[in-house]
């Protein structure tokens, strides 16, 4: 018995110190330290990325699963509160713990405007509509999202939208690259400022109030045939190099941790196959040290059909240098094939030892050793009155004024906000849904007013208005009741329906019904004012002729107060195109610089308004 005793008590003395668990070593000798003790079983685990519905403690210890996501949409619960997430996400993080040797998992979700599967958080415009305040709108995302105890982001996307009829253009900045590369500003709001003496293409996070950021999708996605999404690139490799690539260059240089690879093709070779473009380009030639994840099924769709041959999928994505895999549900399979190709000698353990090593980085960098399980101290940061006021600073400056009045000499906007009766129609006006678009509480976004907190259009339009002027909301009226209520002016709001991806693609660009009719009925009886809220230009020369004053407002996200604010002239319009607005589809794709450039409105175009203090009338227009 006292052997036994005795064996017990001196055997925490004798605990092996290990260099990968101290932070006062280098991090380069640290991943060694920690790669060195791996089994090949712990190194692939290293690899997977899973989604939240299959995982578990269980999962994540039996299988060493070195990450985790949200899909679109997938939440723990629906509405589920800040500590509802961090609860979910250390329980996870706890099985990881629990394993050997301890190596914390990462959480990622795609926060592309705002944390905007949360329920309550703040929605910033989508990409498209972010021309300002982008480092102060990285920083906020990054509190929001962390406020849910996740330390990485699936953000930004930095595509160049070539083609309106992609699904995904309002992810796009820009067709402009130096637009598009501007904005990566994004990454040091999302990661924090990179110290200038920073060594280059070396990942860096500032600490426990930043987040993982992700450049995606690497590379052309933007460009594809006729704009159809996970299509085909076809250009040659100045131009992919000149219009695509150097917001990757500006990424690099600004500390990124991530990239995400591209469903699309370059020139018919998947991207997710691509050696010469992931390992040879981004890896060898940029000197980017972070990891390369895959998209969604991105090893699946390598096939078509997708799937059909996944143990080729897999060698052809890991040999193309993809180090992290978006798997996200069929991980057993996964892993087995791997394994399978790495005792096979088919991949080599270099290959293995090259993804691992750049995961650890990552994680090492980002604090997880030293910090892996989330506290409740930023819950308060989610939907904060500051970042609401960040996001309604946002609306106001995307804003584009595309016409106002009939003639130069008679604008109509800014609107007085003293009148006597004002109609606000259009299908768009009063549904939070609509003016956030896709990637908002659900994949494909949602509809109505009830599914998280912020501010409709017609809302902001009432909080404007003198008490005294009578707010009339009528969806789709008809003609009559336009002309016999004797309205002082109409606001209408109309646009797309939100979507995502592949379902947003779009060979005809049309305001959804019934949103012509109500511009003919309305602004054919009044003086009117188009509000369009769209991920992207659409068909609207058709109707210019009666309409007055035009408004490009994107999808401006939870805060639609900032609609109002330059509307009603307490801020001047100050937006200008981010992209070329056509006049037919015909014309696409059509691209500032392109030949036959003979646009509706040209790329950078946008009329500018000082702000007011306007005396009103009852009827300014008589």
């Amino acid at each position: 018995m006292g052997v036994v005793l005795w064996c017990c008590l001196t055997t925490p003395a004798k605990a092996e110190y290990m260099k990968y668990k101290d932070p006062k070593q280098p991090i380069p000798v640290r991943i060694q330290d920690l790669l060195d003790r791996m089994t090949l079983e712990e190194k692939i685990g290293q690899m997977v990325q899973i989604e939240r519905k299959v995982a578990s403690a269980e999962v994540m210890k039996e299988f060493f699963i070195g990450s985790v996501l949200s899909g679109g949409g997938s939440v723990p619960a629906p509405q589920a509160s800040a500590e509802t997430w961090i609860n979910m996400v250390n329980d996870f993080q706890r099985g990881s713990l629990s394993t050997r040797l301890g190596i914390p998992m990462i959480y990622g979700i795609d926060s592309v405007h705002g944390n905007n599967n949360v329920y309550k958080a703040t929605i910033f415009p989508h990409n498209i509509g972010l021309g300002a305040s982008r480092h102060k709108i990285g920083a906020a995302t990054a509190l929001e999202t962390r406020a849910t105890g996740i330390p990485y982001a699936f953000a930004p996307c930095i595509a160049v939208c070539r083609d309106p009829r992609w699904g995904r253009c309002y992810e796009s900045y820009s067709e402009d690259p130096q637009i598009v590369q501007d904005m990566t500003d994004i990454i040091p709001g999302l990661q924090g400022d990179i110290p200038t003496d920073s060594p280059k293409g070396v990942p860096f996070v500032a600490g426990k109030n930043n987040v993982v950021a992700c450049s995606k999708h690497y590379v052309g996605d933007g460009g594809t045939t006729k704009g159809i999404d996970e299509n085909n690139t076809v250009i040659d490799w100045q131009g992919l190099l000149s219009i695509h690539m150097p917001a990757y260059y500006t990424s690099i240089m600004k500390g990124v941790s991530t990239v995400m690879i591209s469903y699309s093709s370059w020139n018919e070779i998947k991207m997710h196959t691509n050696r010469e473009l992931i390992t040879g380009f981004l890896k060898n030639t940029l000197g980017f040290k972070g990891f390369v994840i895959s998209d969604w099924e991105g090893l699946d769709r390598i096939t078509y059909p997708p799937h059909a041959n996944y143990s080729y999928s897999i060698q052809a994505g890991i040999h193309a240098g993809i180090d992290m895999v978006m798997v996200p549900y069929n991980y057993k399979e996964f892993i087995d094939g791997l394994t399978f190709h790495v005792k096979n000698n088919v991949i080599p353990m270099s290959r293995i030892d090259d993804a691992v090593r750049r995961i650890l980085r990552v994680k090492f960098l980002v604090g997880l050793f030293e910090n892996p399980l989330a506290d409740n101290s930023l819950v308060d940061q989610l939907g904060s009155q500051e970042h609401r006021e960040l996001a309604r600073e946002a609306v106001r400056k995307s804003l584009v004024l595309l016409k106002n009045g009939q003639s130069l000499n008679q604008p109509l906007l800014p609107l007085p906000k003293k009148t006597s009766k004002i109609l606000v129609a259009g299908s768009h006006a009063d549904d939070l849904g609509y003016q956030c678009g896709g990637w908002t509480m659900e994949w494909q976004g949602f509809n109505g007013n009830n599914r998280t907190i912020g501010t409709t259009i017609l809302a902001a339009i009432k909080n404007t208005v003198d008490p005294s002027t009578n707010v009339v909301y009528k969806e789709n009226p008809n003609a009559e009741f336009v002309k016999s209520n004797n309205f002082s002016y109409a606001i209408v709001v109309v646009g797309e329906h939100p979507y995502a991806e592949i379902d947003g693609d779009s060979m005809n660009l049309t305001i959804a019904d019934p949103g012509p009719t109500t511009i003919r009925n309305v602004c054919g009886a009044m003086k009117c004012v188009v509000i369009i809220i769209s991920g992207r230009p659409v068909v609207i020369e058709p109707y210019l002729a009666s309409i007055d004053a035009l408004v490009a407002a994107w999808l401006p996200g939870t805060e639609g107060q900032g609609v109002a604010d330059v509307v009603f002239g307490d801020y001047g319009f100050t937006g200008k195109l981010p992209r070329t607005w056509f006049k037919t589809v015909d014309q696409l794709p059509m691209n500032v610089g392109d030949p036959h450039y003979d646009p509706l409105y040209p790329f950078g175009f946008g009329i500018t308004t000082e702000p007011t203090t306007r005396p009103s009338d009852d009827n300014p227009f008589l």
